[in-house]
């Protein structure tokens, strides 16, 4: 059976929060929060996204969450500055965005955890679709909460082409995908297509690179939104 009909027998996710005919009150499984606003590789993904998560998911109820690139971000000052404590110091662990690579280019990515249903189908690396990739002010690896279950492997660098220097990295350690053992949650840093803001091509900000076309991440999402939708698995903390 194809991934696909298996979300459609499954039927366990609903990205948009639902309303119960009995409460009034929202109920969902999953809330997936990718974020669309100035960038346009933001918004190119955004629009990738609704595309991509009606055509495998069906609705039902739930309550996990799941997060893509700038759903992570914060940084003060800016326009985006870090006024939620607990979603970025708690719930994501990572606190502020500090600096990113530049431009979005494919890394090799290393399962760190094996046993997580999220990536039970992963060989030990692979090749990630392209994207801008975050580093952050907290070591997640300092925080007994966290469960990194991707970086980014020292195979790929150098990683990204610049032109600042500060953008391509040399070594260093960069989580990119992890999980709260306390929340049913997941957090990815991909997110980030790349545009021809040069317009090199033409005028219309072009989507150069895609998200999701990339076998091995899909099946990261595929069986990371299983996990989530699936009420019969907790997180090891204990919270559903």
């Amino acid at each position: 059976m194809s991934a696909i009909k298996a979300f459609s027998v499954a039927a366990l996710i609903y990205c948009c929060a639902g309303v119960s005919g009995h409460s009034g009150k929202p109920r969902f499984r999953v809330i997936a929060f990718f974020t669309g606003k100035v960038d346009p590789a933001h918004i190119s993904f955004l629009h990738e996204a609704e595309r991509w998560f009606p055509a495998i998911v069906h609705g039902e109820h739930g309550g996990t969450w799941i997060g893509f690139h700038f759903a992570g971000f914060a940084l003060t000052p800016s326009a985006y500055p870090a006024n939620w404590d607990w979603y970025h110091n708690t719930f994501l662990g990572a606190g502020s965005y500090v600096s990113n690579t530049w431009r979005p280019t494919s890394a090799v990515l290393r399962v760190e955890d094996r046993t997580h249903p999220a990536t039970r189908h992963l060989p030990a690396t692979f090749s990630s679709a392209a994207s801008e990739w975050y580093r952050w002010e907290k070591d997640l690896r300092q925080n007994p909460d966290i469960d990194i279950l991707l970086s980014i492997d020292s195979t790929s660098f150098p990683l990204g082409t610049g032109p600042n220097p500060h953008e391509i990295w040399h070594s260093g350690y960069y989580p990119v995908v992890w999980t709260n053992k306390n929340f049913k949650m997941i957090y990815l840093n991909m997110g980030h297509n790349d545009i021809d803001y040069e317009h090199k091509f033409d005028t219309t900000n072009r989507t150069l690179s895609y998200t999701l076309n990339n076998a091995m991440q899909d099946q990261l999402l595929i069986d990371g939104l299983l996990w989530l939708g699936d009420t019969t698995q907790r997180a090891p903390g204990g919270v559903r």
